[in-house]
């Protein structure tokens, strides 16, 4: 299996140092990378003897450890390599370790050669270069190092919904004005999973991009840890190992579901300030988990269903989205326009019509719910699967898929809240 050698001199000295062993290792490899940073190759320099030792060398010597970490990422994904041979010190390999974590995925194996500093032939490699504890160090410099990446594909922009009032902030992302450069994750992902390539910082950047956009910054960001399922975590409560579903009264939080594909769901009850947000997938609608989440608010904290307001994110179309026959056949149940072609091998599925039935069933009022199916107001729910400068899709993209959530905070202080409409005002005992 094809992989790179990273040679860190910043834990040491030149690569002689290391011994002929290295230069014999290296000399049938395409791509050796020497990390150095500026400074090093200013006082070292380099002689011709270890860069025509390999067919491909390449000097990583930006100006930070955390940008010539980065720049050997992209090239790594340029060359669609994921395995790393690492030779360093034990120093260097904690440090190393650190921007690994921050900078990388589970997708890249690294693999460390410690080298001991008893064996360096200069007195310079002598001794730790590292004193400090590093960590503060390591996320400063990987910080610094993302926010001055440029945009891709544009300026973010967010759909927002006008049921939802002016006493909570809101929306829903779209894919445009983020960091992220592998294609199916450019540019605004704002989940790193350990199967893709998109790395924790990048995640992080482009959330904090986000959250000045939208006006939440600095308020902290929880995202559902989605498991397609129906539970429902109240802030405040021991928090589940996961679970497709948050309500609160909390200000000062901002609550978010993801969705490619899947709907992000957001509730909001404007007479009480309690919100929720839901991530709802087909096997999620099966179960109830929007529903769930509206009793949740009137179990929790006394909402009434008739006064909450639900918005229903970007999601798969039923002009995108199908399953086998078995599977399709339980949203007849729901509904049966939520299968238009119940005889075909896969039929097409209307999740947000599955979603809307359920949510009018419990009680939620149709007039109080913004989907694909409300005419009279600026969508919200536009097909991701059919528009690829826009949205993030599984159906479309695979398993290599981004991310875009909904988000939803109660503001500090607001304007008084008007009753959805539909209620004009309490009456007792109700």
């Amino acid at each position: 299996m094809s992989h790179a050698v990273l040679v860190d001199l910043t834990a040491g000295c030149y690569p002689a140092c290391t011994g002929a062993s290295l230069l014999e290792e290296s000399a049938s490899l395409s791509h050796v990378f020497l990390l150095c940073g500026k400074s090093y190759r200013k006082k070292n320099g380099f002689s011709g003897t270890f860069l025509s030792s390999c067919r491909s060398v390449q000097v990583l010597d930006s100006g930070s450890t955390a940008e010539c970490l980065y720049r050997f990422k992209q090239t790594l994904d340029q060359l669609d390599l994921s395995s790393v041979r690492v030779v360093t010190t034990a120093q260097g390999r904690e440090m190393l370790a650190l921007y690994q974590k921050l900078l990388f995925t589970a997708v890249y194996t690294f693999d460390y050669k410690v080298r001991p500093t008893d064996n360096f032939t200069c007195p310079s490699c002598r001794g730790s270069t590292h004193t400090e504890s590093p960590g503060g160090r390591v996320h400063q410099d990987v910080s610094a190092v993302m926010q001055e990446l440029p945009a891709l594909k544009g300026d973010i922009t967010v759909l927002s919904s006008t049921l939802i009032p002016d006493s909570f902030g809101h929306g829903f992302s779209s894919r445009a004005g983020g960091v992220s450069y592998i294609p199916t994750l450019s540019s605004l992902n704002l989940f790193s999973s350990s199967r893709r390539r998109d790395p924790g910082a990048v995640v992080m950047e482009n959330r904090r991009r986000l959250a000045l956009h939208a006006g939440f910054h600095p308020q902290p960001l929880h995202l559902v840890k989605v498991n397609h399922a129906s539970n429902v975590w109240v802030l405040g409560k021991a928090e589940p190992e996961n679970y497709d579903a948050m309500v609160t009264n909390q200000t000062g939080v901002v609550l978010a579901a993801p969705g490619a594909d899947c709907m992000p769901i957001l509730f909001a009850d404007p007479v009480l300030r309690v919100i929720g947000v839901a991530h709802a997938g087909w096997k999620g609608t099966l179960m109830g988990v929007a529903m769930v989440t509206v009793d949740a608010m009137v179990s929790e904290f006394g909402c009434r269903v008739s006064d909450i307001v639900v918005a229903v994110g970007p999601s798969v179309g039923v002009c995108c989205f199908t399953l086998d026959r078995e599977q399709a056949l339980d949203f007849t149940c729901i509904h049966p326009d939520c299968v238009p072609d119940p005889e075909s091998v896969r039929p097409h599925i209307d999740i947000r019509l599955a979603n809307r039935a359920l949510l009018q069933r419990g009680g939620v009022l149709p007039e109080n719910i913004h989907d694909d199916r409300v005419t009279n107001r600026p969508s919200v729910t536009p097909c991701t699967s059919c528009h690829p400068e826009d949205f993030f899709s599984h159906v479309r993209d695979g398993l290599n898929f981004g991310t875009q959530v909904g988000f939803l905070w109660i503001k500090e202080t607001g304007p008084p809240a008007e009753p959805p409409p539909g209620r004009t005002e309490r009456q007792e005992g109700s």
